[in-house]
């Protein structure tokens, strides 16, 4: 009961900021029941006048609400199932940023996660260069061999754990409310959609995750000419504690650092629309928070990517999908699009082909007509995923995430060129994936690879048989002399045979009196 009310007092508070700033304005009332019609126009009696107008509210109040309600903003970005195509674009916009916490808690966090005096550990230890929702950098110096070296570090906000939980134990209690009441929300799987960004929050705020991440891209991309990682310092790395090599460069957001160091900015932005597709196609593992503070220019001139909390991964099925998809909507080859979705299991079979075709050419065909500077891949995603709800297609969160990213990464290479054209800079990306994986040499590898599978069943094979072999001589064994048990198993039936004898006999009993105190009654 207690718990109840601490949950309805915590999403009061929310819905009176979510009153105050606006965010009922977004919400169409004609499709609602009475009831909620009359509570959404009560709440905006208390809407601030100058609360924003058009978008931007929902944004506001999430912030105001603090880091979990950030974190909710950002992962809902993802759902446009759930919260609508306009609601999420809105979203996209959020900005985890938050004030410092105090450089003594960030020295004694960063002692505490080692157990040892902050000294040991860095020669320097300077104030937060930037802070977000879950952790703040610190700019910092270490001893080493070659000399003292400039690290980043990070560090998570002290208390923030029990604050996530609080939070989100209120957004669980809520989500099982609503799928109680509500068939829509069962459609909409709250409760999953929340135990998502549970688990997304719990793994972001465990740095070693973050740092394993980071060593996997590494190796992922160490022959790649125009990105690069930081290096992880694992000596120094703990739960809590994340350091890293500190990037010397300009970040994407600082327009005129870029221009006066001569970088030509449409090269830039093209990298950055390929270097996403190439970790997304090549590697099925990509960073899913690529805003411009987070992508660096080094001073070799190499696109260098931070904070790696967020991660998206695609398996093999998943991107053999997006690049056929991407190829075909290239090609207007849209027959050839459809059959991806049901070879890929997305559309179910008893629906046809050339239907879904017919839809998939309603997308593409405008395109076409369209200047190059006008076509968003992001927004045709959006849209295929749309159309495809149509034909009983389920939501597919790794998808959706990649989207999500595609909308961050395009409109960073648009900061930079108005008029890039995605699609001849996605092409020789897209293509050399086609041709790697589809052409003859894919299909001499998948050969190769089915052989090896083959191999492995077929070193199984005697194993199988013996334990075959087993099976039948116990079973031949079973059916000449009957079942035999242990004498410690004969003894434990006969104990749970005498138990169950002595419940009945105590039932029965039970019954005889109570009829008899019936038949007393009645006489």
């Amino acid at each position: 009961m207690i718990s109840s009310l601490s949950h309805l007092a915590r999403l009061a508070r929310a819905g009176i900021v979510f009153a105050r700033e606006g965010v009922f304005a977004l919400v169409d009332p004609a499709m609602l029941p009475l009831p909620a019609r009359a509570a959404i126009a009560l709440a905006r009696l208390i809407e601030r006048p100058t609360a924003k107008d058009g978008s931007g509210r929902l944004a506001a109040a999430l912030t105001r609400l603090g880091p979990t309600y950030v974190k909710l903003g950002q992962f809902m970005a993802t759902r446009a199932d759930v919260v609508g195509a306009s609601i999420a674009r809105d979203l996209e916009s959020l900005q985890d940023k938050m004030a410092p916490f105090a450089q003594s808690e960030a020295e004694s966090a960063v002692a505490a996660a080692f157990g040892q005096p902050l000294g040991e550990l860095y020669v320097s230890f300077g104030p937060a260069v930037a802070a977000a929702s879950i952790a703040q950098v610190h700019r910092a110096e270490i001893e080493t061999l070659e000399g003292r070296k400039t690290v980043a570090v990070k560090v998570l906000r002290p208390g923030i754990e029990r604050r996530f939980k609080a939070d989100l134990d209120a957004f669980f209690f809520a989500a099982r409310r609503a799928e109680a009441f509500s068939l829509e929300a069962q459609r909409l799987r709250l409760i999953e959609t929340v135990a998502t960004l549970a688990r997304s929050v719990a793994l972001e705020m465990d740095f070693r995750l973050e740092a394993a991440a980071l060593s996997e891209m590494a190796e992922n991309t160490k022959d790649d000419k125009d990105f690069r990682v930081p290096a992880v310092d694992w000596n120094r790395t703990a739960r809590a504690v994340l350091t890293l090599e500190w990037i010397d460069g300009t970040p994407l957001n600082d327009r005129a650092q870029l221009q006066a160091r001569g970088l030509d900015l449409p090269a830039l932005g093209r990298a950055v629309i390929q270097t996403f597709l190439r970790h997304a196609l090549r590697d099925g593992f990509f960073h899913a928070d690529m805003h411009p503070g987070n992508l660096f220019v080094d001073v070799d001139g190499k696109l260098a990517a931070v904070d790696f909390g967020i991660m998206g991964r695609l398996r093999p099925q998943e991107r053999r999908f997006l690049a056929e998809i991407l190829f075909g909507f290239i090609t207007r080859n849209y027959y050839r699009t459809a059959e991806v979705h049901f070879d890929a299991g997305y559309v179910p079979r008893h629906h046809s082909i050339e239907s879904f075709a017919q839809a998939i050419r309603a997308i593409g065909e405008p395109i076409h007509s369209r200047r190059a500077e006008e076509i968003s891949m992001a927004k045709l995603l959006m849209l295929l995923f749309e159309v495809t709800g149509l034909f009983d297609m389920r939501t597919r969160p790794e998808l959706l995430l990649l989207q999500k990213t595609m909308v961050v990464v395009e409109g960073v290479a648009r900061g930079f060129d108005p008029k890039l054209d995605m699609w001849s800079t996605a092409d020789p990306v897209v293509r050399e994936w086609i041709e790697r994986h589809l052409g003859p040499a894919g299909k001499i590898e998948g050969a190769i690879e089915g052989a090896g599978e083959v191999g492995r069943f077929l070193g199984q094979v005697p194993g199988l048989f013996t334990r075959a072999g087993q099976l039948a001589e116990q079973f031949d064994a079973m059916t000449r002399d009957g079942l035999v048990l242990a004498p410690q198993t004969v003894a434990a039936i006969g104990a749970a045979e005498a138990r169950g004898h002595r419940w009945l006999t105590a039932g029965v009993w039970a019954l005889v009196i109570l009829l008899a105190w019936l038949v007393f009654l009645v006489l």
